[in-house]
């Protein structure tokens, strides 16, 4: 997954990540959260998920050191922007994002 995440995260286009498990309660409720912003912020924001428990992850999970989940990871052209660990409404969660995105 290293090799996609970096093409991933270097694009022009904003990405979110969401470093998750799907054991953890937090996690879940971020589904309706992340499927809002996914509609408000559309082809300016691109969404995905990574699951912390997945071996293929193991090295990102690792580089960017996510020891509690969700983790969300706000990245652009390869750069990390923003970082927060644990669940956030969609209304924080737009505020964050409108700081980076606009």
């Amino acid at each position: 997954m290293s090799d996609n995440f970096n093409e991933v995260t270097g694009g022009e286009t904003p990405v979110l990540v969401d470093f998750y498990a799907t054991w953890c309660g937090p996690c879940k409720m971020m589904g309706p959260v992340l499927a809002e912003l996914k509609q408000r912020f559309g082809d300016r924001l691109r969404i995905i998920k990574l699951d912390i428990d997945n071996p293929a992850n193991a090295e990102t999970v690792r580089r960017y050191g996510v020891r509690s989940v969700p983790t969300l990871m706000l990245f652009r052209r390869g750069e990390l922007l923003w970082r927060e660990s644990g669940a956030r409404r969609t209304d924080e969660m737009a505020a964050i994002l409108d700081r980076y995105i606009g």
